[in-house]
C-alpha cells in the first residue's frame, strides 16, 4: 500500500490524502515507476475543477520523476534503478500523429487512460490516473514510453519540472515558434509555465520580452527570470507603442488558458506575427475573431500543446542548458512540501502565490 492524493469527483476543492491506494502490476509494455518529487501545476487546478477531463475518481498528478521499481516482459531501454520523468502524453509510435512527427498529439495510451484503471484502494475499488499519470502517488505504472530517462546527477525536484512546466513553457518557444534572435516577445501571464517562456525567449536570444501579467507582485520575478520588460493588461498598449512604435510584437504567447487572455495575445502581436496558444482553457470558453483582421492583419495563431516536444530528444537538451547556467530551474520552485502539505499547496496555487511547489516522497 502507498499514498496517494485522490479527487473522488469533480469540483472537490479538498483531496483525499490516503495511504491504502496501489499501483496495478506492471503488464507487458509498462513500467513501474517510485515517484521521488512531483509538481503542483496549474493543470492540476484545471482537473479539480472540470476544465480538463478525468475519469474519477482519479489519482492526481501529471508533473513528476522518480526511480524504476519493476519492469513488464518486453520492455527494454529502461531497468529497475534507473532515474526517469514522466511523460504524460507517451506516444504509440505507430499512429499517424507520430509517423509524421508530432509525437505530443498522440492519444493512443491518453484516450486508454480514461478506460484502463491504474490504482485500487485497499477495498478493491479502482482509481484512474490523471492524464493516466498519479504522480501525486508513491508508485504509478505507466506505459514504457511514458518514462524518459534522466541523468542520476539531476535532482528530482528538477527531474519533475521536465516532465511539463518546463517542456511547455520552453517547448512552445523553440519547438513552436522558433523565436528568432532579436526579435520582440509578448508573453500574457507570468505563472509558472509563462515563466519558462520568458526564459525560452531569454534562451532563443529575443531583444525585448514583455510579461503582461494584472498580478504586480509577479513582475520583479519575471524580469529576474528573463523579462526586459513587465506590464499590467491595462497598459499594453502604452508600453507597445514604446517599444514597437505600435506595431507590436513579433511572437506573442498567451499562457493563461482563457479566451481573453488569447485576445490579449492578438492585440499584443504585429501584422504578420505569431500568436501562440499555450494554456489550457475549457471547451465552453470561445474566442472569436472577425474574418477580415483574420486575412488583412496576417497573423497566424498557433496551438503549442506540449511545446510541441519530443520528450525523448528534448530531456536531454533541457539539462544541457540548466547543467550550462541557461535554465534555471531552482528559480522556478517556491517551496518544497511534503505529502501531507498537498491540499494546503492546492490553495496556495489557487491564489496565485507561487511559482511551482514540489512534493518531495521519502
Amino acid at each position: 500500500m502507498a499514498r496517494a492524493a485522490v479527487l473522488h469527483a469533480v469540483g472537490d476543492e479538498e483531496l483525499d490524502l490516503r495511504d491504502d491506494v496501489s499501483a496495478i502490476d506492471p503488464g507487458p509494455g509498462q513500467v513501474k515507476v517510485r515517484i521521488k518529487a512531483t509538481g503542483v501545476c496549474h493543470s492540476d487546478l484545471s482537473t479539480m475543477s472540470g476544465v480538463l477531463p478525468t475519469a474519477a475518481p482519479t489519482v492526481m498528478g501529471h508533473e513528476g520523476a522518480g526511480i524504476v521499481a519493476d519492469v513488464g516482459d518486453g520492455v527494454t531501454g529502461v531497468a529497475p534503478g534507473d532515474h526517469v520523468v514522466v511523460n504524460w502524453t507517451p506516444d504509440c509510435g505507430e499512429c499517424a500523429d507520430c509517423l509524421r512527427g508530432q509525437p505530443y498529439l498522440c492519444m493512443t495510451f491518453l484516450a486508454q487512460s480514461f478506460s484502463e484503471p491504474g490504482f485500487r484502494f485497499a477495498d478493491g475499488t479502482p482509481a484512474f490516473g490523471m492524464a493516466g499519470t498519479g504522480t501525486w502517488a508513491e508508485e504509478v505504472v505507466l506505459p514504457r514510453r511514458g518514462v524518459v530517462k534522466v541523468a542520476e546527477d539531476v535532482p528530482f525536484e528538477y527531474a519533475a519540472l521536465l516532465g511539463c512546466g518546463i517542456p511547455t513553457g520552453v517547448g512552445a518557444v523553440i519547438n513552436t515558434a522558433r523565436v528568432t534572435p532579436g526579435s520582440t516577445v509578448a508573453v500574457v501571464g507570468a505563472g509558472g509555465v509563462g515563466l519558462s517562456v520568458i526564459q525560452g525567449a531569454r534562451i532563443a536570444g529575443a531583444a525585448t520580452i514583455v510579461a503582461i501579467d494584472p498580478n504586480e507582485a509577479k513582475h520583479p520575478v519575471a524580469k529576474r527570470f528573463g523579462a526586459t520588460h513587465t506590464v499590467a493588461p491595462d497598459d499594453l498598449e502604452e508600453t507597445k507603442a514604446l517599444l514597437t512604435g505600435g506595431a507590436g510584437f513579433d511572437y506573442a504567447f498567451e499562457v493563461v488558458g482563457r479566451s481573453a487572455a488569447i485576445g490579449t495575445a492578438w492585440d499584443a502581436a504585429r501584422r504578420g506575427g505569431d500568436v501562440i496558444v499555450v494554456g489550457a482553457g475549457a471547451a465552453d470558453d470561445e474566442w472569436t475573431q472577425n474574418a477580415f483582421a483574420l486575412l488583412f492583419d496576417g497573423k497566424s495563431i498557433k496551438p503549442s500543446l506540449y511545446g510541441g516536444c519530443d520528450l525523448k530528444r528534448d530531456i536531454p537538451l533541457f539539462v544541457d542548458l540548466w547543467r550550462a547556467g541557461k535554465l534555471d530551474l531552482d528559480g522556478l520552485i517556491t517551496r518544497r512540501i511534503g505529502f501531507g502539505e498537498l491540499n494546503d499547496a492546492v490553495r496556495a496555487l489557487t491564489g496565485g502565490d507561487v511559482i511551482r511547489q514540489v512534493v518531495l516522497f521519502d
